[in-house]
């Protein structure tokens, strides 16, 4: 099976505001597979003579930085197929502005960040407000044991009975 890749460099630097950005990813490839039931086999037993042929295809792949791959057979449509997003690091990258400021000077993290991490902690299952047991039960009521059920041993006198027999 031969195969053969193109990849893509782009690199752009601005030297007024200090910023650079570099990428590098495998944009094209293209590949020779055998292709499915297209295969033909021949045999002369009385002349001992064997044939063989086999199919060939050129796979194409394409894949682009915007998440988007393009998959199909050379000379053929081409078929899109958008990839889902997948983040490299754990957290965002997040700097300050004035990193050595104090805490009262420094900026407000922006609400787009703060909205996208309380979001992560909620699918990572964390719990920002999360109590040890022994907090919780020391908010509950004491607990109170039940008596034991048995036969009730009050004596009625003798004015309950009779307002019992009077209705």
């Amino acid at each position: 099976m031969a195969m053969t890749e193109l990849s893509c460099q782009v690199s752009e630097q601005d030297c007024e505001r200090r910023e650079a950005f570099w990428a590098e990813w495998k944009d094209l490839s293209l590949s020779t597979r055998p292709e499915e039931g297209c295969s033909l086999h021949e045999e002369d037993a009385q002349q001992h003579e064997t044939y063989h042929r086999q199919g060939q295809c050129q796979a194409l792949v394409q894949r682009s930085p915007w998440l988007v791959m393009r998959m199909g057979v050379l000379g053929q449509g081409l078929q899109e197929y958008l990839l889902p997003y997948q983040r490299v690091l754990p957290l965002p990258i997040f700097t300050p502005t004035k990193v050595g400021a104090a805490k009262e000077e420094r900026e407000d993290t922006p609400v787009q960040l703060r909205e996208l991490l309380a979001l992560e902690t909620a699918l990572s299952g964390q719990c920002a407000e999360r109590q040890d047991v022994a907090e919780i039960t020391k908010q509950l009521p004491p607990v109170v044991p039940v008596s034991k059920p048995g036969p009730l041993r009050r004596s009625l006198s003798r004015s309950m009975s009779q307002d019992a027999q009077r209705g």
